[in-house]
């Protein structure tokens, strides 16, 4: 029983073991977190198209759902400026401006992401964002940066604008700027908070957005900036928490919403599992990846159903939460209940609070998402994986969240097989004064045994490199010095083999014998023999030509004479 509740349920069963004298710790850093969970959660549902109160909806069930059935014990779930811009190019084209309408397209994305997170995580593929390489993941994360900035610039200069992409939108904000459009106290209300924020970012342990939008939302109230200059502020909150709904979403926006889901899927899982990889080797509580996949699917479903929007992890709160003193995810719940008493005791408390100074809080985040100073590290020392990350930026740019993960994801598959495709592989000597057997190439005056060719292929062996396989191997023997009569395959970095690669190695084996050259291998591990074994391939050759080290395999040749 305890096994399946840990399995399922791995929030509860850690809160079943709760130690009381954590309790205060908890209680303090939930506090604490709910000073920054709501301006946050407010700024980025505005920033994604819809009202600022389904922003606290998305952070109050999640964190609930969460403390159930995720496994970490201290991650922040919640609205996140990664996701802003996938969800701002679905819903801000699909909704047209009815706020209604936005939410319910932005909760039919949330139940979307969840199904694929719960789905991927119980097929175990939790493996799947591993897919895409660091210098990937920084390109399409910068990319999401600047568009996720660049919608946010018109809000700070107190107009909007029309245009669809980033380069438009940037187009139409300079052509607004031009024709004098900016509101003089919008701009000193959102760059004053914006400045205080990223100012007050480098103070240890100051509650930035806090103090900033805080001050921001005094300054207006006291000086009725909103009656008397035109500030656009939030308003009253509507009295109350969200019941249950389900999102019915238009024919017409099923593909959208369905492909926005599944972006939204792909970067949350991809930053939630490095986040609480990160997080579990300082609380020394491993984590599997795939039953953190799920449980950020059902907070996902969670909040889909309580009208609330796409979640994430978030690696600016939940560092604060663990600066805080929080032990356990107890510290989301208070965060949670803190919120539900703000929204049924005092709705009204942030009436005042100018929808400049959230933009400022937006943009921000979305510059703290920006990573520089490793990818000058990366044009250092591989020049090419720099230029990926470079084309994933510019199609995020350029094209759009959505588009721009597309193109991400095939670049990050398209790396993959090309490193597949065209591995590394050696013909081995043996150096004079250096043990074993290496590329003749780096040591030009290993000793080469006459009519014995030593071959190593460094990489799995599947469909799209066995041709590759089989030419290399050809033009090994016929450019060695001497007439060939063995050929011996160093298999030890062969991890794999497919059914294709295994038809080819035959026919490789029947070209070399009508030359009288006799194919072995050494250093096979043994799953891949038993992959030849089910192929047929392994009884063709028999278990005499395996060798366990290529060291056998010489003495055998040389043996025979």
């Amino acid at each position: 029983m305890a096994t399946s509740l840990s399995r399922w349920l791995p929030g509860l069963a850690n809160l079943r073991g709760y130690d009381a004298s954590t309790l205060r710790h908890d209680l303090v850093a939930g506090l604490v977190l709910t000073t920054m969970l709501v301006p946050v959660g407010i700024a980025y549902a505005q920033a994604s198209g819809v009202p600022g109160i389904y922003g606290l909806y998305a952070t109050i069930v999640p964190l609930l759902a969460y403390a159930l059935f995720g496994p970490s014990r201290i991650l922040v779930l919640g609205p996140d400026s990664a996701l802003v811009a996938v969800i701002l190019a679905v819903v801000m084209p699909l909704s047209a401006g009815d706020p209604m309408r936005a939410i319910t397209i932005a909760s039919a994305m949330a139940l979307v992401s969840g199904l694929v997170c719960i789905g991927t995580g119980l097929a175990k593929l939790g493996f799947v964002t591993e897919l895409l390489s660091k210098p990937i993941r920084y390109g399409y994360m910068n990319g999401i940066a600047l568009t996720v900035l660049l919608s946010q610039l018109p809000k700070l200069f107190g107009f909007s604008v029309d245009g669809d992409g980033p380069l438009r939108q940037t187009w139409a904000l300079l052509q607004g700027i031009a024709e004098g459009k900016t509101h003089g106290v919008t701009l000193l209300v959102g760059a004053g908070t914006l400045v205080a924020i990223l100012l007050l970012q480098r103070v240890p342990r100051a509650p930035a957005v806090l103090i900033g939008v805080v001050g921001a939302t005094i300054a207006a109230g006291l000086l009725d900036l909103a009656t008397r200059t035109g500030l656009k502020v939030l308003g009253p909150l509507p009295h109350g928490l969200p019941l249950p709904s389900v999102p019915i979403i238009q024919l017409d926006d099923i593909r959208p919403v369905l492909l926005g889901g599944l972006a939204v899927a792909m970067v949350s899982f991809a930053d939630t599992s490095v986040l609480s990889r990160v997080y579990a080797a300082r609380m020394r509580s491993p984590v599997d990846p795939n039953q953190e996949m799920v449980g950020l699917g059902i907070a996902n479903l969670a909040t889909g159903f309580f009208q609330g929007m796409p979640i994430s992890s978030s690696s600016s709160r939940t560092p604060v939460a663990e600066a805080a003193g929080a032990r356990t995810q107890v510290t989301g719940i208070v965060g949670a209940i803190a919120i539900a008493v703000l929204l049924i005791a005092a709705p009204n408390l942030m009436q005042s609070l100018p929808t400049a100074a959230l933009a400022a809080v937006v943009i921000a985040s979305a510059i703290g998402l920006f990573e520089v100073t490793d990818l000058r590290r990366i044009y250092r020392i591989q020049r090419w994986e720099f230029w990926l990350s470079i084309v994933c930026f510019i199609g995020v740019a350029v094209f759009g969240a959505i588009p721009g993960i597309g193109m991400a994801l095939v670049i990050a598959i398209a790396e993959f097989l090309w490193d597949g495709w065209r591995p590394h592989s050696a013909v081995l000597g043996q150096p004079e004064g250096v043990q074993g057997f290496h590329d003749i190439t780096r040591y030009p005056q290993a000793r080469r045994i006459p009519g014995l060719v030593i071959f190593r292929w460094d990489a799995p062996l599947f469909f799209a490199n066995a041709e590759l396989f089989r030419d290399r191997v050809m033009d090994a023997v016929q450019t060695s010095p001497t007439p060939v009569r063995w050929v011996v395959v160093a298999a030890e970095p062969v991890t794999s083999v497919d059914v294709t690669a295994a038809d080819i190695v035959a026919e490789l084996d029947d070209s070399l014998q009508a030359a009288s050259i006799e194919l072995c291998f050494a250093e096979m591990k043994d799953p891949v023999k038993d992959k030849l074994k089910r192929f047929g391939i392994f009884a063709r050759f028999g278990a005499e030509t395996f060798y366990a080290t290529v060291d056998e395999a010489v003495a055998a040749y040389e043996q025979r004479g």
